[in-house]
């Protein structure tokens, strides 16, 4: 892919400095725009994972915002992501001085929509589906273009400048800015309410999604997982479209999953129909039911653009999966065992619930015991007593305080709110100060042959390296 001719905003820039670098994001994005040749630098109040790797791609990293960086960086166009306050003082500084300005999601969306877009939206899967995706096409010689939210473990990025026309993007709803994008293949995971801050009712997700939907190229394809109650309302508001494409269970839909076999340690293999047209059986690496039907509609969507089955099999059988999704981080000795040490980025109550029954699958004789970090307080408040019940998947909960995400602080909500429901129902949840005490805690509370999974979306993931440190 090469830069495309007539996107305003970039013409004749060769500078761009992009605010909240560290973000899955905007470093994908920085990553894309320093492979086209743009110069690129960036700023993030905190230190986020990815920075590393953007250094090692010769993009500077400053922690800190500030106005100085518009006369230290000298940028031709500033990309900001949502998260930064649309009245920053570095923002109007830019402006100020006539830089363009532009966020994340609209800056990203004027590379895909002058492509053939694969844009991957829903509220869970998007990022292990446009993974399955990119990975696909990679192998099969076609040379996509990617942004997905995480880096994949098999490809060791999470974005690339491909050859191709192909542009496979994770596709993010939680600002809104989803609405921008104009796929030439939509891919729709599931929609539930989620991003409370952002979308105060379902109703308001409902109804992006319909434009989102609406707004791709004409004649464009939508495969869509047909499950959930989102997905089937979507379906029913947009008939009679021609160009939809359902995937699901069993046999009533265009594409389906049946006869299951799930493996004792990881991995599960499936029978895939197409139509009345049984094309064979995919073996995957990686467990769970979600993760069957994020393969499904990878697979439906992957055959769409002309790959045969044999090839998507060949690779889905080796997909190791995603960085910070039921990711293995290690072992520990412990007594005459060990303790199996994993990370997952699931904070929705359904993304919860998917991963500690996806870990049942994998270790059904074995003590699951979690660290779980609400990740929110507006999401913490309207969905406590659903992630409570979740969370009742595991043996025991460990609860950290709340990671705002830069939220302001609400005494009205805390992970009391969970651990009370949890601890009234009979199941065994334990409040943590911090890091350090939920450490602490750990030491005595685990035994020979127990599971840790740390989840969450804030920075939980931390723990877990430190308890294999520890």
């Amino acid at each position: 892919m090469k830069i495309v001719k007539g996107l305003c905003e970039f013409e004749g820039v060769e500078r761009v400095h992009l605010m909240g670098i560290g973000g899955v994001g905007i470093s994908a994005l920085a990553l894309l725009l320093s492979d086209m040749g743009f110069k690129v630098d960036g700023c993030d109040l905190v230190r986020g994972n990815g920075m590393a790797k953007l250094e090692e791609s010769g993009i500077v990293c400053e922690l800190g915002h500030g106005a100085y960086h518009i006369e230290k960086f000298l940028p031709q166009l500033l990309v900001y992501s949502s998260a930064v306050d649309s009245n920053h003082e570095e923002l109007t500084a830019a402006r100020a001085k006539n830089i363009p300005t532009i966020g994340r999601g609209l800056a990203l969306s004027r590379f895909f929509n002058a492509a053939h877009g694969i844009g991957v939206a829903g509220t869970h899967g998007k990022t292990t589906t446009s993974s399955m995706i990119g990975l696909i096409l990679e192998r099969a010689g076609l040379s996509p273009t990617l942004a997905i939210g995480a880096e994949t473990s098999d490809l060791a990025l999470s974005a690339r400048l491909g050859d191709s026309e192909f542009f496979v993007a994770e596709i993010d709803e939680s600002d809104g800015s989803f609405e921008f994008f104009k796929p030439g293949l939509t891919i729709i995971t599931n929609i539930e309410w989620d991003h409370v801050n952002y979308f105060r009712t379902p109703d308001d997700v409902m109804a992006a999604f319909v434009r989102f939907a609406r707004k791709r190229k004409p004649g464009a394809p939508l495969v869509i997982c047909a499950e959930d109650e989102g997905s089937q309302s979507l379906i029913n508001t947009l008939r009679p479209d021609p160009h939809i494409v359902t995937c699901g269970w069993g046999r009533s839909f265009d594409w389906g999953a049946f006869d299951v076999e799930r493996k004792v340690g990881g991995g599960v293999s499936f029978s895939v129909a197409r139509g009345k047209e049984i094309l064979g059986r995919l073996e995957l690496a990686v467990s769970g039911e979600h993760n069957i039907m994020n393969a499904l509609v990878a697979c439906a969507s992957s055959m769409l653009l002309g790959v045969s089955f044999e090839s998507i099999s060949d690779t889905l059988r080796g997909f190791r999966g995603v960085k910070r999704r039921l990711e293995r981080i290690g072992e520990k000795k412990k007594g005459n065992g060990q303790i199996d040490v994993i990370d997952d980025y699931g904070h929705h109550p359904t993304e919860i619930a998917a991963s500690l029954g996806a870990m049942r699958d994998v270790y059904p004789n074995r003590r699951l015991v979690v660290v779980f970090q609400p990740h929110r307080y507006t999401r913490t408040r309207a969905f406590y007593r659903q992630i409570a019940s979740a969370l009742k998947g595991s043996d025991i909960a460990f609860l950290l305080p709340i990671y705002s995400a830069g939220e302001p602080y609400d005494d009205d909500i805390s992970s009391a709110s969970i651990s009370g429901i949890m601890n009234r129902d009979g199941h065994e949840a334990v409040l943590c100060d911090d890091h350090e005490d939920a450490l602490s805690k750990l030491d005595s509370a685990l035994r020979p042959g127990d599971v840790l999974i740390t989840l969450g979306a804030g920075n939980v993931t931390k723990l877990s390296e430190a308890y294999l440190k520890r």
